[in-house]
């Protein structure tokens, strides 16, 4: 279940609103690195945890629903920018700052036509959020690593946000989130800490089954032939402690040979099969 404040988690403060700047706020609430994708992530990763991984579940659940509070912060922000800024301070701001004045232009104007100047589930482009970005694998390591790509791509987004503005309201809150997320990068891996060897992932599958004379070999794709750089990765003992890295070429495996498929797909590029180069309809065939 589900408890509600009124209060928000952190406050939020515009001195001067800036409906660009909220367009690109957008980005942190409905974008690929948004809160909105790491709210249910770790939501549906906590729905999947079996009993004996109550802990975990909590710490997923709990976190779902700190990321609730960043959307409900984020989208205030948007609303706040959407009060709407002077002409002339927008255009003193861009300026000032040639790449900023680039990525400020164009509006968003369903933010006003289907929001009423309120912010929506939608990416900086307008683009709709997509569950699509959820990972939720059922494996608790290989979740953890998706949460720390996921935080690291959100802090990003939120220092790149940060350098945007210069709203000491803004600035504030997102130094907030900037904060928040340095701790989350933590706690993902202080579970992996604690779950002990976890490569390779999944761990729990008999690595005698895998190809033996691939499964630590760095493969060059290079057409022509290259010496081993000698880096960490081409030599030494692998990361997971179980094999020796190497330096290699793809092995190469001949051609598909593909065979044709069944003739009701109408994969056929010419009435005659193209086969023989001839056009012709084959006057003997019949049809059932």
């Amino acid at each position: 279940m589900f408890y509600h404040d009124n209060e928000l988690q952190y406050e939020v403060e515009v001195e001067e609103p800036d409906p660009q700047f909220a367009k690109m706020l957008q980005e942190a609430i409905g974008g690929v690195e948004g809160e909105m994708r790491v709210a249910l992530q770790y939501m549906f990763q906590a729905f999947g945890q079996p009993k004996e991984r109550q802990e975990y579940r909590n710490l997923l659940m709990e976190t779902a629903a700190e990321e609730l509070g960043h959307i409900e912060m984020l989208a205030t922000a948007v609303s706040k920018n959407l009060q709407g800024a002077p002409e002339e301070m927008r255009r003193e701001a861009r300026e000032n700052d040639a790449v900023i004045d680039a990525m400020m232009s164009g509006g968003q104007p369903r933010q006003a036509l289907s929001a009423g100047l309120h912010a929506m589930p939608v990416d900086a482009n307008g683009n709709p959020f997509s569950g699509n970005f959820i990972v939720a694998s059922g494996n608790l390591a290989a979740d953890m690593y998706a949460n720390i790509m996921a935080e690291s791509t959100g802090r990003l987004l939120a220092t790149r946000l940060y350098e945007m503005t210069d709203d000491p309201g803004m600035k504030d809150m997102l130094a907030y989130l900037i904060a928040r997320d340095t701790m989350h990068q933590n706690q993902w891996h202080a579970v992996l800490e604690e779950l002990g060897e976890t490569l390779p992932v999944p761990a729990s599958f008999p690595q005698e089954k895998e190809n033996q004379d691939f499964n630590y070999e760095f493969m060059s794709t290079f057409r022509e032939e290259r010496e081993n750089p000698h880096e960490r990765w081409t030599e030494g003992v692998s990361i997971d402690g179980k094999g020796e890295f190497s330096f290699g070429t793809q092995p190469g495996g001949g051609n598909p040979q593909l065979e044709k498929a069944i003739e009701q797909m109408h994969n056929e590029a010419s009435q005659a099969g193209g086969s023989t180069g001839d056009s012709s309809i084959d006057d003997t065939s019949t049809n059932e």
